[in-house]
């Protein structure tokens, strides 16, 4: 069977599709096997013997606590992930992401709202709020950067960022006038400690709009070209950008609702990945969201064990190695551009030299 499939694969199409595909099993194995460690990481020891022996106390932890905040972590990561990405490439712009996009801080505006004027409101409602606001706050920052005439590389997240810290301004203004800063305090700061079963599952959204996004992936790609492009492939330019747009923003209202503001994700994964896998969306998607999962993953795994019992927030994990990652990428695209990077030089990676080998094989 082997030697049939290799007989009827070109030599080119089967190497570039074991080099594709290479990282993003990689980047699988890793996560499944973290996934399964950070079940077991926490104040309350848990052991597998116990809960495969029906330990009614233990399984009740691992069904209410444990396995609801796992989940909850990969639905950040791969959302947050997938946000960014969709952003940068339709801004053309490799600095944009939820954070400097307002799109966070637009979300903690909307969700103030909700308490302000529905303070009996349940989680859902705070979220439409939230969803809402997102929305519109995103329309707004892509409508100003529209508008700029010189749309310098830093100039369009300096916009955003500007943009995002009046709307932060207003929202603080309120909280304080209002006393909501304690009530509010849970969606400023990102989270994962109040992840119980029934208050997590508007991640969720998180699955069927990364879905979305993959479907579009094409049509947002052409969009990121340019407007001009765009018509000339009888592509609706306007269209493509407004409802990827919807679609980051919802995602990113999704996750602010249940776990609260986390920086740095959308900005530093999409340009982490695109280093190895390139600027293509379809291309990147998958590679992008799994390492976004694994990005969260052990950042909420260092934040529960590094002063245990007692855990840190996310944000701050986030934001310490988010710092130095960007810093490390400045640094990488100063010294090399825009240049990827490769793990194996051309023909030499090790699946693709025996796929050769058995073709040379073959011929003998």
């Amino acid at each position: 069977m082997w030697l049939v499939l290799t007989n009827n694969l070109p030599q080119k199409e089967g190497g570039n599709f074991i080099k594709n595909w290479t990282l993003t099993v990689i980047l699988a194995v890793v996560l499944a096997i973290l996934s399964v460690l950070s079940l077991f990481v926490g104040v309350i020891d848990i052991q597998l013997a116990a809960l495969l022996a029906g330990d009614l106390e233990q399984l009740e932890i691992f069904l209410i606590s444990r396995l609801p905040r796992l989940l909850a972590i990969l639905c950040t990561g791969v959302g947050m992930s997938v946000a960014g990405l969709i952003m940068q490439q339709l801004c053309m712009n490799k600095f944009v992401s939820p954070t400097t996009g307002a799109t966070i801080s637009s979300a903690q505006f909307g969700i103030l709202l909700a308490l302000l004027f529905m303070p009996g409101s349940t989680l859902m409602g705070r979220a439409a709020f939230a969803f809402v606001f997102a929305v519109l706050g995103t329309w707004i920052f892509v409508w100003f950067i529209q508008h700029i005439r010189f749309k310098d590389v830093v100039m369009v997240p300096l916009v955003g960022i500007m943009f995002g810290n009046v709307i932060g301004g207003i929202t603080n203004y309120l909280a304080y006038k209002y006393e909501m800063t304690q009530a509010l305090s849970s969606w400023l700061v990102g989270h994962f400690s109040l992840v119980l079963r029934g208050r997590y599952e508007i991640v969720w959204l998180v699955v069927p709009l990364v879905i979305l996004a993959f479907v579009f992936a094409n049509h947002f790609n052409i969009v990121g070209m340019g407007r001009d492009f765009s018509k000339n492939l009888g592509v609706p330019y306007n269209l493509v950008l407004f409802m990827g747009l919807t679609i980051a923003a919802m995602i990113t209202a999704s996750v602010v609702v249940v776990v609260g503001s986390i920086s740095y994700i959308g900005l530093i994964v999409p340009n982490l990945v695109s280093m190895f896998k390139g600027d293509k969306i379809r291309g990147t998607l998958v590679d992008t969201a799994l390492f976004g999962a694994i990005f969260v993953l052990v950042c909420d795994m260092i934040g529960r064990v590094v002063i245990f019992p007692y855990e840190l927030p996310i944000e701050l994990i986030v934001g310490i190695l988010g710092s130095v990652l960007f810093i490390g990428l400045l640094l990488y695209r100063l010294k090399n551009g825009r240049r990827s990077v490769r793990f194996f030089a051309a023909g030499s990676s090790p699946c693709e030299n025996t796929l050769n080998a058995v073709r040379k094989g073959e011929e003998h």
